[in-house]
């Protein structure tokens, strides 16, 4: 077996639900530029996987990516979206998306995350439009992966949630 296939074998099949954590300071969201695919910036997310509950997940999650404990979970949206997920059947995701306080130092994981960092919703506005452009294949592949905009899911929430 290759080195990408052991890797691969060792991806877990995707469980179908997914949990996304909004974390504001002030007027500015907390974003991670994803290392691995979906590749964009985003919220900390992930599958809940055997955290057992979607709010377990949250809190997980949350400590796993940028190394922050949660003190406070809201939820504020929740809905099936069809995304692709680079783990084997994930086609779609049941999601929960929650505002959360935390409290801690920012600690992004260096598995997870190219750079993680606080954005206004006038630069989340403008990695939207990077998205937008990528949708319709004006921005290249290659493009994309050197400077992306907001990763697939997350744009479609933020569209859905008057974020932008």
């Amino acid at each position: 077996m290759t080195d990408p296939e052991k890797q691969e074998a060792k991806i877990k099949d995707c469980d179908n639900t997914s949990v996304g954590m909004f974390i504001w300071e002030d007027d500015e969201l907390l974003l991670i530029e994803r290392k691995k695919f979906p590749f964009g910036f985003a919220i900390p997310a992930g599958h809940v996987d055997n955290h057992g509950s979607f709010e377990d997940a949250a809190k997980g999650e949350v400590e796993e990516e940028v190394g922050l404990h949660v003190t406070n979970l809201k939820l504020i949206a929740e809905g099936r979206k069809e995304n692709i997920c680079r783990r084997p059947g994930g086609i779609w995701h049941y999601w929960k998306l929650y505002e959360t306080e935390v409290q801690g130092n920012l600690k992004p994981s260096q598995d997870e995350t190219k750079k993680a960092g606080w954005y206004t919703k006038n630069e989340i506005r403008e990695l939207a439009e990077r998205t937008k452009k990528y949708n319709s294949s004006e921005i290249s592949e290659d493009d994309w992966k050197l400077f992306p905009g907001l990763e697939r899911d997350f744009y479609e929430w933020v569209k859905e949630l008057h974020i932008i």
